[in-house]
């Protein structure tokens, strides 16, 4: 992120003495990356956050890699049962490699008891149904149904969801996320022909200062595990703030499509990068006006990358056999294209009311061993419907 904000009350200088009520110094904290060189933001707290009262005993937490034979996949959707009770527990990894992981999760809870903080990566949060609010040092962030929330390594943060279905697509970056460089200036301002600017993205809006004293719990996800650190004061004491670096929220149907008299390539979609990957949001847009044009994507291979989309509503015309909140993943190595007999239809057609995220990654993706049991055995051979599925079933791939 490159725009500055604020919130709260700051001292006029930065590194000053700024003192609380009672003449004590609030506890200045620089949150930042890249050794002071990368993008930060100053927190002034109640209380030192360094002062921890207990450490408990770190949790196992992770996915495990599968062994499968390179193939596209299709993973049906999760029907609307939860995956776990709390938004921790309720989290299945279902892809990952060194760069990132990709998870689903539909939690039970609606508030979460403790803090968490993922030590090691940025997660995007993406929001396919349910509404709510996030809770951070930063202050409160509302969110909806359609939101991307980017939330910084070491954020420690807290949701609340609203009564309803709660379903969320989270994609965890091992390098920073960043807006899409083609689309910003050397100042870090976004383009006037970038699909969104920055009046489309919601830092938090205001503070949320928490001065009951109590145990309070943070989880901290670190190398495979949770680690559990207990304070005798909330996380939540940050009295002001200012800087670059913040989670924030940016919907969906805030991107706006770029399009053409032919065919446009997945790069028009996309919406954040890292180093590792890109993420592309498919919208509602207009088709192809060349008189000949023709609609339907064309069969392509993506020789280094993989190539995963997540539907979130609408009616894909290039597919057959996909539910909402489903997966396809395509790896490189293998062309992909759409089903028989789609190309022909999608001649003459006019708009798309799609919806979906994209995801694409430079290194390969591995199934983990949760996203077995989701495994669609007909997907491989289903661009040919006169041969029998002959996919491996996830019994095959667990041996």
């Amino acid at each position: 992120m490159a725009y500055y904000h604020r919130l709260g009350n700051i001292p006029r200088k930065r590194h000053t003495q700024f003192r609380q009520p009672d003449g004590s110094l609030y506890h200045e904290q620089l949150v930042g990356t890249l050794g002071f060189s990368g993008v930060s933001s100053l927190l002034y707290h109640q209380h030192a956050p360094t002062k921890i009262s207990r450490i408990g005993e770190p949790v196992p937490y992770g996915p495990v890699q599968s062994g499968v034979p390179l193939a596209p996949y299709h993973l049906r959707p999760f029907k609307g049962e939860t995956t776990g009770e709390d938004y921790l527990s309720a989290r299945k990894t279902v892809l990952m490699n060194k760069d990132c992981t990709i998870s689903i999760c539909l939690p039970r809870q609606r508030t979460m008891d403790y803090f968490y903080k993922n030590a090691l990566a940025d997660e995007i949060v993406f929001i396919h149904e349910g509404s709510g609010e996030l809770l951070s040092q930063m202050g409160r962030l509302e969110v909806e149904a359609g939101d991307y929330v980017v939330i910084p390594r070491t954020i420690i943060h807290q949701w609340k969801w609203n009564e309803g279905p709660v379903r969320l697509l989270i994609t965890e970056s091992f390098s920073p996320v960043e807006t899409v460089r083609r689309y910003r200036n050397h100042f870090g301002q976004l383009l006037e022909h970038s699909p969104y600017c920055e009046r489309d993205i919601r830092p938090p809006h205001e503070l949320f200062l928490d001065n009951t004293p109590g145990d309070y719990l943070v989880q901290i996800k670190k190398e495979g595990f949770l680690h559990q650190y207990h304070y005798d004061f909330s996380p939540l004491d940050v009295v002001g703030w200012d800087g670059y670096f913040y989670p924030y929220a940016f919907s969906i149907h805030d991107f706006e499509p770029i399009t053409g008299r032919i065919h446009q390539p997945p790069p028009v979609h996309q919406t954040f990068e890292t180093q590792g990957f890109v993420v592309c949001s498919f919208v509602p847009r207009l088709f192809d006006y060349h008189p000949q044009a023709i609609p339907a994507p064309y069969n392509h291979s993506n020789v280094d990358s993989d190539e995963i989309l997540y539907y979130v509503a609408g009616n894909f015309m290039s597919r057959k056999g996909i539910d909402i909140g489903s997966f396809t993943i395509h790896p490189s190595g293998i062309p992909h294209g759409p089903h028989p007999g789609t190309v022909e239809a999608s001649i003459g057609k006019k708009e798309t009311h799609e919806l979906a995220v994209m995801i694409d990654t430079f290194k390969p993706l591995y199934l983990t061993t949760d996203a077995l049991e989701f495994l669609d055995q007909n997907y491989p051979m289903s661009w040919n419907p006169d041969v029998a599925p002959q996919a491996p079933r996830p019994a095959d791939l667990m041996d």
